[in-house]
């Protein structure tokens, strides 16, 4: 006769033991880390503040655990998953807390938490609180060599904001650090490759020796090319972070994105290649309708037809003059009327949907202005993103988070046509 005081024994035995994970109930969605975004942080930089930003593939599970889209903003106070995972450490070792071989991917997840720990992102050590963060990009990154990268972030260096920064052939090579955006944006992970082949020409109005129009609010002169430059440097990060070629016409070496609501007037613009720009203003324009012309040459040669140039302006007039955004196209081109009246239409959904009540007066219409005269690309729309003597307009240009929406919204029409 079978004894159950053996067979109770057993049973007791087994439910002490320990839960033995696999490596598959290891890795899930349910055991990142989750955190709470910070006002004015994007994704990249969220995945920056805890070491994470320097592998595409981090940004990408991002989205997917967070079920999003492709879309760097984030909510202030908002709680998100981090492509970083927080698993039961078992005492023994990292290899077999995780059921790996490698020994150096092992060594990398302890630096990380070493790392956290000095930085002050955590408090604990994974030893004795038996909680061991493991990056995404070390146990599920298939599309990156993480030793090399790894090795290559360590020992980075800025380049100088040159020419070599941004344009599209080096734009999604090594470590993705762009000193034009600046020291806070500079870092500019790979969200996506949807816009691959696709070639922007991005223009900032004016610039150099030409500010162009003018305000004054609370004490301030708010510059023309100043915010024009900042809106189209907003644009130009999102573009390349989805795998474009995108080129900033006119730069400026020591003004990156800028977070302040005044931003400072300076002459120190140049444009692409490093070249300085001319007083008059049709040599002006002249030298960057040439520019875009040979690069579209260029790039036509090359097979990539997919070509667009983006003029970003902000107008002046009377200061009781209230003006949506507006557009021109160049005449007789439908594929430029096209587009412009796609960003139109983007434009009036989004502003519909904000507020509605107040309607959007913008417009869209043919205009013989130079750049869309004389550049040989198709497809060429010329934004007015406001009145910059008017104080209700002036909130589109002052306020951050103003600039950067206006930034999104031309992203959004740009890559839904």
């Amino acid at each position: 006769m079978y004894d159950t005081r053996n067979l109770l024994l057993v049973l007791v035995c087994l439910a002490f033991q320990p839960l033995v994970l696999t490596g598959q109930d290891l890795f899930q969605p349910k055991n990142c880390m989750t955190v709470v975004a910070g006002a004015g942080e994007d994704v990249p930089l969220l995945l920056q503040r805890y070491g994470l930003s320097d592998f595409s593939c981090n940004i990408t599970q991002f989205f997917k655990i967070n079920k999003l889209k492709e879309d760097y903003r984030l909510k202030n106070g908002a709680t998100y998953k981090l492509p970083l995972w927080v698993i039961p450490y078992n005492g023994k070792s990292i290899r077999t807390t995780l059921q790996i071989d490698d020994w150096k991917t092992a060594k990398r997840i302890e630096t990380f938490n070493v790392n956290a720990r000095k930085s002050g992102l955590r408090t604990d050590n994974f030893i004795e609180s038996k909680k061991l963060w493991v990056p995404f990009h070390e146990i599920k990154c298939e599309d990156t060599d993480v030793a090399s990268v790894a090795a290559k972030s360590a020992s980075a260096k800025l380049v100088t904001g040159g020419q070599e920064a941004i344009s599209g052939e080096t734009s999604a090579k090594g470590n993705r650090v762009f000193p034009i955006f600046g020291p806070k944006y500079a870092k500019t992970p790979l969200a996506s490759s949807r816009l691959k082949g696709k070639v922007y020409y991005l223009i900032s109005g004016h610039g150099g020796p030409d500010p162009g129009a003018q305000g004054k609010r609370a004490g301030h002169t708010l510059c023309e090319d100043e915010y024009a430059y900042d809106v189209t440097l907003r644009l130009l990060r999102l573009l390349i972070s989805h795998g474009a070629t995108a080129y900033m016409i006119v730069r400026d070496g020591n003004d990156g994105i800028r977070d302040e609501n005044y931003l400072s007037c300076d002459k120190d613009e140049f444009v692409w290649g490093n070249l300085a720009i001319p007083r008059g203003q049709k040599e002006r324009l002249q030298q960057r309708t040439d520019l875009i012309n040979q690069l579209t040459e260029k790039h036509l040669r090359a097979g990539q037809r997919d070509q667009t140039v983006i003029e970003i302006h902000v107008d002046s007039r009377s200061r009781d003059a209230k003006t949506d955004v507006f557009f021109y196209y160049r005449p007789e081109s439908e594929k430029s009327k096209d587009l412009a009246q796609h960003v139109h239409r983007t434009f009036l959904e989004k502003y519909m949907k904000l507020r509605g009540q107040r309607g959007y007066n913008g417009t869209v219409s043919p205009r013989y202005l130079f750049t869309l005269k004389e550049t040989t690309c198709e497809r060429a729309v010329y934004i007015e993103l406001a009145n910059i003597r008017n104080d209700w307009d002036q909130q589109r240009l002052v306020i951050k988070n103003n600039r950067l929406a206006l930034a999104n919204w031309l992203f959004h029409a740009l890559t839904t046509h």
